[in-house]
C-alpha cells in the first residue's frame, strides 16, 4: 500500500508596496504638505498684512504676519511628538493619513475666514490657530513621508528613494505660487507693490480652497499603502517602544541633538529663499528700507525659475549621497552654503542677471542640502523610535532656523538700511553649526534599516 502523499499549503506572502505606490506616496502629501504651508507664506506677504494686520505701518505689519508665519514652527515639534508617538506604535500609514487630513482642513478654513474688517481682532487670532493647526499636522507629515520612503527602499538607493518626499518641497511651491501668479495674472494691480482690490476681496482664498482637491488625491494614494517590512518586524518581535520619545532621550539623545543641528543650515537658508527674497525682492526702492522693486508677476516668475533648479538638484543629490555618502555630500553643500552668505550684496545689487543668478545658486544649493536629509535623519534612529526621533529634530530645527529666519532676517535688512549684507551673514553663520555637527557625526549610509 502506498503511503499517503501530502501537499505543503503555500504560504501567502505578505503584501508589500509595489515601487510605484511607495514613490507617489511619499511625494504627492509632501507636494500638499507644502502646497499648503507656501500658500500661506505668499499670502503672508502679499495679503494679510493687508486683511488681517492694517496698523498702518507696511513694516510692522509684514512684521506680525511673519511672526505668525513663525508660530507654526513652534507646534511643529508638538506634532512630531503626537504623530511620532503614534507612527511608532501603531504604523506609519494611518498616522501619515491623520497629518494630511489635519493640515488640509487647516488650509481650507483659513479660505473661509473673516478679515480683520469684518470681526476685528478675533480674525488674526483665529488665524493664528489655523496656521498653528497647519504647523501641528506638517510636524508629522514629513517624518512619515521619509519613513515611506526609505524602509521600502532597495538597497544601495536609500538616499535616492529619500529625495521623493523632499521634490513635495519645490512641487509644492510652484503649484501654490503659479496659482497666485495666475489669478495675479487675471486680477491685474496698477500698484506693483499691492495686489489689486478684487485680489484682496476674494481671490486671495482660491488657492486655500483648492486644497481640498489635492487632499483627495493624497487620501486615495495613502490608503493604500502597507506596512514596511521594517515597521512589521518591530510589531513581530514586540519590540514596540511602549513611550517612544522617552526611549529616544534615553538611548539616543546624541542623534537627536546632532540631527537638529545638521538641518540647521537647511532650514534658515529654505525660509530665506522662500520668504524673506519675496519681500526683499517686491519692496519698493524709494521705502525707509529699499529692497530691489520688482512687480510681484515678475518676481515669482524668477522665483519659480530658481525653484525649477531646487527641484533638480533635490533628485541630484540622492544618487551623489549613495555614491558618496550623507556625511561627506553635507559637508562639501554646506561649506557651499557659507560661501553663497557672503555673495548675497555682490549679487543682488548686480541688476537682473545678478539677481537670477543669486536665485538659482540659492535653490540649487537648498535641493543639494535638503535632499539627502530624507534618508539621514531616518538613518540616525533605529526602527522602534525612527518616527519619533527623525520628527523631532527635524521640527526642533525648524524652531531654531525657520520659525525666527524671516524675523531676523527682516530685522537684519532693516538694521542694514536696506542692504541684505547682514542677511547672508546671517546665513553664514548657521551653516557654521550645522558644519559642525555634520563633523562631530557618522556617516549613516550602510547600516541596516531594518535593525
Amino acid at each position: 500500500m502506498s503511503a499517503p502523499t501530502t501537499s505543503a499549503t503555500p504560504v501567502a506572502a505578505a503584501p508589500t508596496n509595489p515601487r510605484s505606490r511607495v514613490i507617489l506616496a511619499s511625494l504627492i502629501g509632501t507636494t500638499i504638505e507644502f502646497y499648503d504651508f507656501y500658500v500661506y507664506a505668499t499670502a503672508a506677504v502679499l495679503v494679510f498684512p493687508h486683511l488681517f494686520f492694517p496698523t498702518g505701518n507696511e513694516t510692522t505689519a509684514l512684521l506680525a504676519s511673519f511672526a505668525v508665519f513663525g508660530a507654526a514652527m513652534v507646534a511643529r515639534p508638538i506634532g512630531a511628538l503626537v504623530f511620532g508617538h503614534f507612527g511608532d506604535k501603531r504604523g506609519r500609514k494611518a498616522t501619515l493619513v491623520g497629518a494630511l487630513l489635519t493640515m488640509g482642513i487647516a488650509t481650507f478654513l483659513i479660505g473661509l475666514l473673516p478679515t480683520y474688517a469684518m470681526i476685528g481682532w478675533v480674525a488674526p487670532a483665529l488665524l493664528v490657530v489655523l496656521r498653528l493647526a497647519q504647523g501641528f499636522a506638517l510636524g508629522g507629515e514629513w517624518s512619515g513621508a521619509a519613513l515611506v520612503a526609505t524602509e521600502n527602499a532597495p538597497v544601495g538607493k536609500r538616499a535616492w528613494y529619500g529625495t521623493f518626499p523632499q521634490v513635495g518641497a519645490p512641487l509644492g511651491f510652484i503649484i501654490a505660487n503659479g496659482l497666485f501668479l495666475a489669478i495675479a495674472l487675471a486680477l491685474p494691480s496698477t500698484d506693483p507693490t499691492r495686489p489689486s482690490d478684487a485680489f484682496l476681496e476674494w481671490a486671495w482664498r482660491i488657492p486655500f480652497l483648492f486644497s481640498a482637491v489635492m487632499v483627495v488625491v493624497g487620501l486615495w494614494v495613502r490608503l493604500r499603502l502597507v506596512e514596511s517590512d521594517a515597521f512589521t518586524k518591530v510589531v513581530a518581535t514586540k519590540r514596540v517602544e511602549k513611550l517612544p520619545l522617552a526611549a529616544v532621550f534615553k538611548s539616543h539623545w546624541r542623534q537627536l541633538i546632532l540631527g537638529t543641528f545638521i538641518m540647521l543650515a537647511t532650514y534658515v537658508l529654505f525660509y530665506l529663499m522662500t520668504t524673506f527674497t519675496l519681500g526683499y525682492g517686491r519692496g519698493a526702492t524709494d521705502a525707509p528700507v529699499p529692497g530691489l522693486g520688482y512687480s510681484y508677476n515678475n518676481f515669482i516668475l524668477m522665483m519659480i525659475v530658481g525653484v525649477l533648479f531646487f527641484g533638480v538638484f533635490t533628485l541630484a543629490s540622492g544618487p551623489w549621497a549613495d555614491k558618496h555618502g550623507r556625511r561627506k555630500t553635507l559637508i562639501f553643500v554646506t561649506l557651499a552654503i557659507i560661501g553663497f552668505g557672503l555673495l548675497f550684496v555682490p549679487l543682488l545689487g548686480a541688476g537682473f542677471v545678478g539677481v537670477m543668478f543669486f536665485l538659482i545658486l540659492g535653490f540649487s544649493l537648498m535641493g543639494m542640502t535638503f535632499g539627502p536629509m530624507g534618508a539621514l535623519l531616518p538613518e540616525l534612529f533605529p526602527t522602534s523610535v525612527r518616527y519619533t526621533g527623525s520628527a523631532f529634530a527635524y521640527n526642533m530645527s525648524s524652531i531654531l532656523g525657520a520659525a525666527v529666519a524671516p524675523f531676523i532676517a527682516i530685522w537684519l535688512w532693516t538694521l542694514g538700511e536696506g542692504s541684505p549684507f547682514w542677511v547672508g551673514v546671517y546665513l553664514s553663520v548657521m551653516a557654521v553649526v550645522t558644519l559642525i555637527a555634520l563633523l562631530l557625526s557618522r556617516e549613516t549610509r550602510d547600516i541596516d534599516i531594518e535593525h
